[in-house]
């Protein structure tokens, strides 16, 4: 695994390489052991994709990733990246376009262990009220994402 730190406008970003596939971005500075801080061209095409993002320029990301999870959390955050910029779902949407409506909940749990942060956009599902719900890097970022995003 190979790793680059991005200081992004919001906060330190941690994103994480493995097998040439984006496995994680995540706010903060991962202190994980195995993880040898690497500019490769992936990680240095995420930052510069990154920063497009956060400069207003880049509603779409364009990059090879690979998420680690279950079924059911892979089958939701599939499903999230089809979430277009500037427009936001509930968790009960989300739930029905994965054929299990009543699965709102362990919708939410899916988004929470989400890896992939921003790229996977996790920080554009709401509550059915149009409410801001919890975020795993918290409110405040979920909120500025979505301020950025004109929401």
């Amino acid at each position: 695994m190979f790793s680059l730190y991005y200081k992004s406008p919001l906060d330190i970003i941690t994103i994480i390489e493995q097998n040439a596939k984006i496995v994680e971005i995540s706010f903060g500075k991962e202190c994980k052991a195995e993880l040898i801080e690497t500019p490769t061209p992936l990680l240095e095409n995420a930052k510069k994709q990154l920063e497009e993002y956060f400069a207003g320029k880049r509603k779409y990301f364009d990059l090879p990733i690979a998420p680690k999870g279950t079924n059911f959390q892979l089958k939701v955050w599939n499903e999230l990246v089809q979430i277009k910029y500037g427009t936001t779902k509930s968790y009960k949407d989300i739930a029905k376009a994965i054929g299990n409506p009543l699965a709102y909940r362990a919708v939410g749990h899916a988004i929470h262990k989400n890896p992939i942060e921003i790229v996977v956009p996790c920080h554009r599902v709401v509550g059915c009220s149009g409410k801001l719900t919890g975020y795993a890097s918290g409110i405040d970022i979920k909120k500025k994402l979505l301020e950025l995003e004109n929401l």
